[in-house]
C-alpha cells in the first residue's frame, strides 16, 4: 500500500473461491487487522494505516469479491463464508491474537469469525457496522429482494445509483477522486454484475447464529458510531453496546457511515489510544 499514491496490495492469498488480495505494513509493534465493509475495499484505510503503521503492524486485505480480490459468478460471498476465511487468513499470517477493527459488514465478518469460528482478538473495534438485528433495509433491502430488475440496469443508470449510495454514506461529502476509486470495482459489465451479486448474499440469517453469544465475549470492545449516519442510524450501535456487556460506545459528531472519510483523525486517535 502506498498513502501518497496508488493503493496497492502486493500479496495474495488463495481461498476455496478465489484470490484474496492483501498488504502488511510498520512490520514492528503488535498486529492490527482493518476490516472494511461493502461496497467498499481496503482503500478506506489509506489514510489510517499509515498512520497506526508507525507503532503498529499493520495489516489490511479487499474481501473476496471486492476492490482488488477475485470476483466472479459462483463464488459464496455471505457473512457466512466471509467470517470462515477471515479467521483462515488470520491463521494464515500467523497472528494468534490481533486488534481487530471494523465497519459495516465487517463488523458482522469478524464478529461471526470470533463467537462461531473461534478466532481470537487481543480487542476488537467496531464502528458504524452490522452488528445483528434487523439490519436489511432502505436500498440494501430493494437490492436483495430484486436483484435481477437492478442488474439489468443499463451501465449509466448502475453508476450514478452506486455513487449516490456511496455519497449518501458520507456526511461531509466525498473528494471526486475518492468517490472515483470507490466507484472503480463495479464499473463496465463485470463490475456491475459483482455489485449486485455480493449484496444478494447478504443477510440477517448469518448474524442471527450468534447474536445470543454477543455477552459472552470477553476481550475488550470499543464501539464508535457517527451520529450522522444515515445507513446504519446510531440505534444500531446502541443495540450492540446493550449486548456486549462491557464494551464502550462513543458517538462521533458530524460523521456519518464512514468515519474513516469523515473524521479520519478522531478515528485514528481513538485507535491509537
Amino acid at each position: 500500500m502506498n498513502a501518497g499514491g496508488d493503493w496497492v496490495l502486493p500479496e495474495s492469498y488463495e481461498t476455496d473461491a478465489g484470490t484474496v488480495r492483501w498488504a502488511r505494513s510498520g512490520r514492528t509493534g503488535p498486529p492490527v487487522v482493518l476490516v472494511h465493509g461493502t461496497p467498499y475495499s481496503s482503500y478506506l484505510w489509506r489514510d489510517i494505516a499509515p498512520a497506526l503503521a508507525r507503532t503498529r503492524t499493520v495489516y489490511v486485505f479487499d474481501h473476496l469479491g471486492y476492490g482488488r480480490s477475485d470476483k466472479y459468478e459462483g463464488q459464496d460471498l455471505t457473512l457466512a463464508a466471509q467470517a470462515g476465511r477471515f479467521a483462515r487468513l488470520l491463521e494464515h499470517w500467523g497472528l494468534d491474537e490481533p486488534s481487530v477493527v471494523a465497519g459495516d459488514i465487517g463488523g458482522a465478518i469478524v464478529l461471526r469469525a470470533h463467537l462461531l469460528e473461534h478466532a481470537r482478538y487481543r480487542d476488537l473495534t467496531i464502528f458504524d457496522a452490522v452488528g445483528g438485528g434487523s439490519w436489511e433495509r432502505g436500498l440494501f433491502r430493494l437490492m436483495r429482494e430484486h436483484p435481477d430488475v437492478f442488474a439489468a440496469l443499463p451501465g449509466y443508470a448502475h453508476e450514478a445509483l452506486v455513487a449516490a449510495h456511496l455519497r449518501n454514506a458520507s456526511h461531509r461529502g466525498l473528494r471526486p477522486e475518492v468517490l472515483d476509486a470507490y466507484l472503480a470495482p463495479w464499473r463496465g459489465p463485470e463490475g456491475q454484475a459483482a455489485y449486485y451479486r455480493q449484496y444478494r448474499q447478504l443477510t440477517e440469517a448469518d448474524t442471527r447464529p450468534y447474536e445470543e453469544l454477543l455477552g459472552s465475549i470477553t476481550v475488550p470492545v470499543r464501539l464508535l458510531w457517527g451520529r450522522q449516519d444515515r445507513i446504519l442510524p446510531p440505534e444500531y450501535g446502541t443495540w450492540l453496546h446493550d449486548r456486549i456487556p462491557h464494551s464502550t460506545l462513543d458517538w462521533i459528531d458530524d460523521a456519518g457511515h464512514l468515519l474513516q472519510e469523515d473524521a479520519p483523525a478522531r478515528l485514528t486517535a481513538h485507535l491509537l489510544g
